[in-house]
């Protein structure tokens, strides 16, 4: 309990005294990344994360989750085969991007790329950690939907046991997910995750506090 409390207060830190629409990018993902705060509170098959206040789970698979906040949707997707064998990856800054940067921290690699989309919004993907969020967003919105982003991303730890056992079965014959985190997306293929925007049950995380 305590350790989520303080990562409420990161998280209101970066929200509160320095107006998060306000801050730099770069000082939110440095914050974030470099925190010494690490709790989950949501567990799944080889992985946990955290979620923080504000985003609730409207749909969840083998490796693919999706949230929401007020507005928007994000999708997130595991990539436990790459954490596995430890696949390694070179970014190039995008200078033609609203945003792009490399994002290290130890042992811990990713990017944050951001490209105008389409009607004034813009895509954001964040890959960090062997997992990748993706979401559009107005302009106004990108610092908090970012802090959302690499706050869930930063949490994922893996379950090294249950990871090989899973991938040395036979199930991992029949897994569907091929969505690659390390690919650029951009502004031409957004989202190939399909979405039943009626059809999706919303599942409350128990430490979800409206």
């Amino acid at each position: 309990m305590k350790k989520i409390f303080l990562l409420f207060m990161l998280v209101l830190l970066l929200t509160g005294c320095t107006s998060i629409e306000n801050s730099n990018l770069n000082n939110i993902i440095n914050d974030v990344v470099n925190s010494k705060v690490k709790t989950t509170n949501v567990n799944r098959n080889g992985y946990n994360y955290y979620i923080p206040k504000g985003l609730s789970i409207i749909d969840s698979t083998r490796f693919n989750e999706v949230f929401k906040d007020q507005k928007y949707k994000y999708y997130l997707y595991v990539d436990i085969v790459s954490y596995n064998s430890k696949t390694d990856f070179n970014y190039t800054k995008n200078d033609n991007a609203y945003y792009s940067t490399n994002i290290n921290n130890k042992e811990k690699k990713g990017y944050i790329e951001i490209n105008n989309y389409k009607n004034n919004q813009y895509l954001i993907e964040i890959m960090y950690n062997y997992a990748k969020i993706e979401v559009i967003v107005y302009e106004e919105d990108i610092n908090k939907a970012v802090t959302y982003a690499i706050v869930v991303l930063s949490s994922v730890t893996y379950n090294d046991n249950v990871i090989k056992n899973y991938l040395s079965s036979t199930v991992i014959d029949s897994v569907e997910e091929s969505f690659d985190i390390f690919e650029i997306v951009g502004s031409d293929n957004y989202l190939e995750f399909t979405e039943e925007e009626d059809s999706v049950e919303e599942v409350r995380d128990p430490d979800y506090i409206n």
